[in-house]
Protein backbone atom coordinates (compact mmCIF):
# COMPACT_ATOMS: atom_id res chain seq x y z
CA UNK A 1 0.00 0.00 0.00
CA UNK A 2 2.65 2.16 0.81
CA UNK A 3 4.79 1.62 -2.77
CA UNK A 4 7.40 -0.36 -0.95
CA UNK A 5 8.22 -3.82 -1.64
CA UNK A 6 9.71 -6.73 0.71
CA UNK A 7 11.78 -9.03 -1.27
CA UNK A 8 13.73 -10.73 1.20
CA UNK A 9 12.61 -11.89 5.43
CA UNK A 10 15.25 -10.06 7.15
CA UNK A 11 14.67 -6.46 6.34
CA UNK A 12 12.35 -5.22 8.30
CA UNK A 13 14.38 -5.82 11.48
CA UNK A 14 17.21 -4.50 9.28
CA UNK A 15 16.00 -1.10 8.59
CA UNK A 16 14.66 -1.17 12.29
CA UNK A 17 18.22 -0.59 13.18
CA UNK A 18 20.01 0.98 10.80
CA UNK A 19 21.36 4.22 11.29
CA UNK A 20 22.86 5.55 7.85
CA UNK A 21 21.49 6.09 4.38
CA UNK A 22 23.56 6.61 1.57
CA UNK A 23 21.72 7.76 -1.57
CA UNK A 24 23.27 7.83 -5.38
CA UNK A 25 22.28 10.61 -7.05
CA UNK A 26 21.07 10.47 -10.41
CA UNK A 27 17.92 8.66 -11.30
CA UNK A 28 17.66 8.36 -7.54
CA UNK A 29 18.03 11.70 -5.79
CA UNK A 30 17.05 13.16 -9.32
CA UNK A 31 14.26 12.63 -11.43
CA UNK A 32 16.70 11.02 -14.06
CA UNK A 33 15.40 12.26 -16.69
CA UNK A 34 18.19 14.27 -17.85
CA UNK A 35 17.96 16.98 -20.67
CA UNK A 36 21.59 18.07 -23.03
CA UNK A 37 22.11 21.66 -21.84
CA UNK A 38 25.05 22.07 -24.28
CA UNK A 39 27.58 20.47 -26.29
CA UNK A 40 31.16 22.12 -26.06
CA UNK A 41 33.48 21.44 -29.13
CA UNK A 42 36.87 20.64 -27.69
CA UNK A 43 38.37 19.35 -31.17
CA UNK A 44 37.86 19.52 -34.99
CA UNK A 45 34.28 17.64 -35.08
CA UNK A 46 30.90 19.48 -35.73
CA UNK A 47 28.23 19.87 -33.39
CA UNK A 48 26.14 16.89 -35.13
CA UNK A 49 29.69 14.35 -35.61
CA UNK A 50 30.36 14.83 -31.87
CA UNK A 51 26.76 13.37 -31.21
CA UNK A 52 26.61 10.76 -33.58
CA UNK A 53 29.51 9.28 -32.03
CA UNK A 54 28.05 9.72 -28.56
CA UNK A 55 25.31 8.19 -29.35
CA UNK A 56 26.50 5.67 -30.86
CA UNK A 57 28.88 4.80 -28.48
CA UNK A 58 25.90 5.01 -25.24
CA UNK A 59 22.89 3.45 -27.42
CA UNK A 60 22.90 -0.37 -25.68
CA UNK A 61 22.98 1.24 -22.22
CA UNK A 62 20.19 1.59 -19.89
CA UNK A 63 22.47 4.16 -17.36
CA UNK A 64 20.16 7.71 -17.62
CA UNK A 65 22.92 9.50 -19.24
CA UNK A 66 23.29 6.97 -21.75
CA UNK A 67 19.43 7.40 -22.91
CA UNK A 68 19.60 11.21 -22.97
CA UNK A 69 22.87 11.28 -25.26
CA UNK A 70 21.29 8.55 -27.81
CA UNK A 71 18.30 10.39 -28.25
CA UNK A 72 20.24 13.20 -30.17
CA UNK A 73 22.61 11.15 -32.56
CA UNK A 74 20.82 11.04 -36.42
CA UNK A 75 21.94 7.81 -38.16
CA UNK A 76 23.56 5.34 -35.94
CA UNK A 77 27.02 4.41 -36.87
CA UNK A 78 28.54 1.17 -36.31
CA UNK A 79 30.38 0.32 -33.54
CA UNK A 80 32.78 -2.68 -33.35
CA UNK A 81 34.27 -3.70 -29.82
CA UNK A 82 31.10 -1.61 -28.11
CA UNK A 83 32.29 -2.18 -24.31
CA UNK A 84 30.83 -0.53 -20.85
CA UNK A 85 32.92 0.25 -17.86
CA UNK A 86 30.89 0.23 -14.78
CA UNK A 87 30.93 3.43 -13.49
CA UNK A 88 33.50 5.34 -16.02
CA UNK A 89 31.59 4.91 -19.40
CA UNK A 90 31.58 3.55 -22.72
CA UNK A 91 34.34 2.79 -25.14
CA UNK A 92 33.98 1.16 -28.88
CA UNK A 93 35.41 1.76 -32.44
CA UNK A 94 33.73 3.77 -34.82
CA UNK A 95 34.92 3.89 -38.58
CA UNK A 96 38.65 2.16 -37.41
CA UNK A 97 38.89 5.06 -34.89
CA UNK A 98 38.61 4.11 -30.45
CA UNK A 99 36.85 6.44 -28.81
CA UNK A 100 35.56 6.85 -25.50
CA UNK A 101 32.51 8.32 -23.47
CA UNK A 102 32.51 9.42 -19.98
CA UNK A 103 34.12 10.64 -17.08
CA UNK A 104 36.99 13.01 -17.80
CA UNK A 105 39.84 10.59 -15.88
CA UNK A 106 38.41 7.43 -18.42
CA UNK A 107 38.61 9.39 -21.54
CA UNK A 108 41.64 10.78 -20.71
CA UNK A 109 43.33 7.65 -20.27
CA UNK A 110 42.41 7.29 -24.27
CA UNK A 111 42.37 11.24 -25.36
CA UNK A 112 46.11 12.02 -23.30
CA UNK A 113 46.01 15.32 -21.03
CA UNK A 114 43.92 16.09 -18.78
CA UNK A 115 40.26 17.11 -19.80
CA UNK A 116 39.23 20.57 -20.98
CA UNK A 117 37.26 22.35 -18.95
CA UNK A 118 34.94 24.61 -20.91
CA UNK A 119 33.53 28.00 -19.82
CA UNK A 120 30.31 28.27 -17.98
CA UNK A 121 29.87 24.57 -17.29
CA UNK A 122 27.30 24.19 -14.73
CA UNK A 123 25.50 20.76 -15.12
CA UNK A 124 26.70 17.07 -15.49
CA UNK A 125 29.69 17.32 -17.72
CA UNK A 126 30.20 13.81 -19.93
CA UNK A 127 33.41 13.89 -22.02
CA UNK A 128 33.68 12.16 -25.18
CA UNK A 129 37.56 11.59 -26.66
CA UNK A 130 39.07 8.94 -29.03
CA UNK A 131 42.98 8.35 -30.22
CA UNK A 132 42.94 12.09 -32.00
CA UNK A 133 42.21 14.23 -28.81
CA UNK A 134 39.64 15.46 -27.14
CA UNK A 135 36.06 16.27 -29.03
CA UNK A 136 33.26 17.18 -26.87
CA UNK A 137 31.83 18.00 -23.93
CA UNK A 138 28.39 16.77 -23.36
CA UNK A 139 26.16 19.54 -20.50
CA UNK A 140 23.44 17.61 -19.18
CA UNK A 141 20.91 18.98 -16.30
CA UNK A 142 18.60 16.91 -14.28
CA UNK A 143 16.21 17.54 -12.03
CA UNK A 144 15.55 16.67 -8.22
CA UNK A 145 12.61 14.91 -7.28
CA UNK A 146 9.63 16.65 -5.70
CA UNK A 147 10.28 15.45 -1.85
CA UNK A 148 13.38 14.40 -1.96
CA UNK A 149 14.23 17.50 0.66
CA UNK A 150 10.90 16.02 2.66
CA UNK A 151 12.21 13.00 2.34
CA UNK A 152 16.19 13.53 3.60
CA UNK A 153 14.91 15.91 6.51
CA UNK A 154 12.11 13.18 7.84
CA UNK A 155 15.03 10.99 7.75
CA UNK A 156 17.19 12.88 9.52
CA UNK A 157 14.53 13.62 11.65
CA UNK A 158 14.91 9.73 12.63
CA UNK A 159 18.37 10.15 13.70
CA UNK A 160 19.55 8.89 10.66
CA UNK A 161 22.90 10.18 8.37
CA UNK A 162 22.47 10.94 5.42
CA UNK A 163 25.41 10.50 2.29
CA UNK A 164 25.15 10.33 -0.97
CA UNK A 165 27.98 8.66 -2.86
CA UNK A 166 27.89 9.48 -6.69
CA UNK A 167 30.12 8.64 -9.81
CA UNK A 168 28.95 12.18 -11.10
CA UNK A 169 31.27 15.30 -11.02
CA UNK A 170 31.73 16.99 -7.63
CA UNK A 171 30.21 20.39 -9.18
CA UNK A 172 26.84 18.22 -10.13
CA UNK A 173 27.05 16.77 -6.50
CA UNK A 174 27.78 19.55 -4.42
CA UNK A 175 24.84 21.59 -5.45
CA UNK A 176 22.52 18.77 -4.76
CA UNK A 177 24.10 17.94 -1.50
CA UNK A 178 23.52 21.64 -0.76
CA UNK A 179 20.17 21.58 -1.85
CA UNK A 180 19.33 18.86 0.34
CA UNK A 181 21.06 19.89 3.02
CA UNK A 182 23.33 16.66 3.08
CA UNK A 183 26.75 17.38 4.44
CA UNK A 184 28.45 13.85 3.75
CA UNK A 185 28.71 13.81 -0.02
CA UNK A 186 31.63 11.74 -2.42
CA UNK A 187 31.50 12.36 -5.80
CA UNK A 188 33.64 10.40 -8.87
CA UNK A 189 33.25 7.12 -7.17
CA UNK A 190 33.58 4.34 -8.63
CA UNK A 191 30.92 0.92 -7.99
CA UNK A 192 34.32 -0.75 -6.38
CA UNK A 193 34.92 2.99 -4.43
CA UNK A 194 30.56 2.82 -3.20
CA UNK A 195 31.11 -0.20 -1.93
CA UNK A 196 34.19 0.16 -0.41
CA UNK A 197 32.73 3.01 1.56
CA UNK A 198 29.72 1.67 2.82
CA UNK A 199 31.98 -1.26 3.85
CA UNK A 200 34.16 1.35 5.97
CA UNK A 201 30.45 2.35 7.77
CA UNK A 202 30.26 -1.15 8.43
CA UNK A 203 33.12 -1.31 10.03
CA UNK A 204 32.78 1.27 12.33
CA UNK A 205 29.55 -0.61 13.79
CA UNK A 206 26.57 1.28 11.21
CA UNK A 207 23.78 -0.25 9.91
CA UNK A 208 23.60 0.94 6.33
CA UNK A 209 20.52 1.25 4.00
CA UNK A 210 21.66 1.82 0.15
CA UNK A 211 19.17 3.47 -2.27
CA UNK A 212 20.25 3.10 -6.18
CA UNK A 213 18.71 2.76 -9.65
CA UNK A 214 21.70 1.78 -11.92
CA UNK A 215 23.62 -1.31 -13.00
CA UNK A 216 26.69 0.50 -11.12
CA UNK A 217 24.35 0.35 -8.47
CA UNK A 218 24.17 -3.41 -7.90
CA UNK A 219 27.61 -4.11 -6.35
CA UNK A 220 26.74 -1.38 -3.57
CA UNK A 221 23.45 -2.94 -3.48
CA UNK A 222 24.26 -6.30 -2.31
CA UNK A 223 26.96 -5.36 -0.28
CA UNK A 224 24.76 -2.90 2.01
CA UNK A 225 22.53 -4.31 5.04
CA UNK A 226 19.05 -3.19 3.52
CA UNK A 227 19.44 -2.07 -0.38
CA UNK A 228 16.34 -0.34 -2.20
CA UNK A 229 15.89 -0.35 -5.90
CA UNK A 230 14.06 2.69 -7.29
CA UNK A 231 11.12 0.87 -9.56
CA UNK A 232 12.17 2.86 -12.73
CA UNK A 233 15.96 1.84 -12.51
CA UNK A 234 17.73 -0.65 -14.09
CA UNK A 235 16.63 -4.49 -13.25
CA UNK A 236 20.15 -5.91 -12.15
CA UNK A 237 19.67 -2.53 -9.26
CA UNK A 238 16.46 -4.41 -8.76
CA UNK A 239 17.37 -7.53 -8.57
CA UNK A 240 20.22 -6.94 -5.87
CA UNK A 241 18.08 -5.00 -3.58
CA UNK A 242 16.18 -6.55 -0.65
CA UNK A 243 13.44 -3.44 -1.32
CA UNK A 244 11.83 -1.75 -4.48
CA UNK A 245 10.06 1.79 -4.32
CA UNK A 246 7.34 0.90 -6.56
CA UNK A 247 6.65 4.73 -6.94
CA UNK A 248 7.97 7.84 -7.83
CA UNK A 249 8.14 9.31 -3.93
CA UNK A 250 11.39 9.20 -1.65
CA UNK A 251 9.17 9.46 0.86
CA UNK A 252 7.98 5.55 0.87
CA UNK A 253 11.58 5.41 2.54
CA UNK A 254 11.24 7.18 5.89
CA UNK A 255 8.07 5.74 5.95
CA UNK A 256 9.15 2.30 5.78
CA UNK A 257 11.75 3.47 8.42
CA UNK A 258 9.08 4.45 10.85
CA UNK A 259 7.06 1.79 9.99
CA UNK A 260 10.05 -1.19 10.75
CA UNK A 261 10.66 0.68 14.00
CA UNK A 262 6.93 0.56 14.85
CA UNK A 263 6.87 -2.84 14.42
CA UNK A 264 10.00 -4.44 16.07
CA UNK A 265 8.36 -1.91 19.44
CA UNK A 266 5.41 -3.97 19.42
CA UNK A 267 7.23 -7.33 19.13
CA UNK A 268 8.94 -6.55 22.03
CA UNK A 269 5.64 -5.25 23.79
CA UNK A 270 4.25 -8.40 22.93
CA UNK A 271 6.86 -10.96 24.06
CA UNK A 272 7.24 -8.01 27.18
CA UNK A 273 3.51 -8.94 27.51
CA UNK A 274 3.50 -12.72 27.19
CA UNK A 275 6.50 -13.24 29.61
CA UNK A 276 4.87 -11.54 32.32
CA UNK A 277 1.05 -12.89 31.75
CA UNK A 278 2.79 -16.65 32.04
CA UNK A 279 5.39 -15.97 35.16
CA UNK A 280 2.35 -14.82 36.80
CA UNK A 281 -0.07 -16.95 35.22
CA UNK A 282 1.02 -20.48 35.07
CA UNK A 283 2.32 -20.57 39.29
CA UNK A 284 -1.13 -19.92 40.73
CA UNK A 285 -2.89 -22.45 37.94
CA UNK A 286 -0.03 -25.03 38.98
CA UNK A 287 -1.07 -24.20 43.00
CA UNK A 288 -4.36 -24.56 41.56
CA UNK A 289 -5.28 -21.58 43.24
CA UNK A 290 -6.91 -21.07 39.49
CA UNK A 291 -9.97 -22.48 38.11
CA UNK A 292 -9.63 -24.31 34.78
CA UNK A 293 -12.46 -22.16 33.55
CA UNK A 294 -10.35 -19.04 34.65
CA UNK A 295 -7.35 -20.08 33.01
CA UNK A 296 -9.19 -20.51 29.33
CA UNK A 297 -10.77 -16.77 29.82
CA UNK A 298 -6.83 -15.67 30.99
CA UNK A 299 -5.11 -17.34 27.82
CA UNK A 300 -7.69 -16.07 25.33
CA UNK A 301 -7.87 -12.25 26.76
CA UNK A 302 -3.77 -12.23 26.64
CA UNK A 303 -3.94 -13.75 23.31
CA UNK A 304 -6.83 -10.72 22.27
CA UNK A 305 -4.11 -7.68 24.17
CA UNK A 306 -1.22 -9.30 21.58
CA UNK A 307 -3.43 -9.09 18.36
CA UNK A 308 -5.39 -6.11 19.04
CA UNK A 309 -1.49 -4.12 20.11
CA UNK A 310 -0.31 -5.41 16.51
CA UNK A 311 -3.42 -4.07 15.04
CA UNK A 312 -2.28 -0.59 15.59
CA UNK A 313 0.77 -1.23 12.94
CA UNK A 314 -2.09 -0.67 10.32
Amino acid sequence: RRGLLVTRGHVLETLAVADQVVFDKTGTLTRGLLSLAGVHLLGTADRQRALDIAASLARDSEHPVARVLALHGGAPLPVEGLRSRPGQGMEGVVEGVSYRLGNAAFVAGLAGGEAPQPEGLRGTPVWLGGEQGWLACFELHDRLRDDAAEAVARLQALGMRVHIFSGDAPGAVAAVAEALGIADWAARLRPEEKLQRVRELQARGHRVIMVGDGVNDAPVLAGADVSVAMGQGAQLAQASADMVALSERLQVLPEGVAKARDTRSVIKQNLAWAVVYNLLAVPLAAAGWVAPWMAAIGMSLSSLVVVVNALRLK
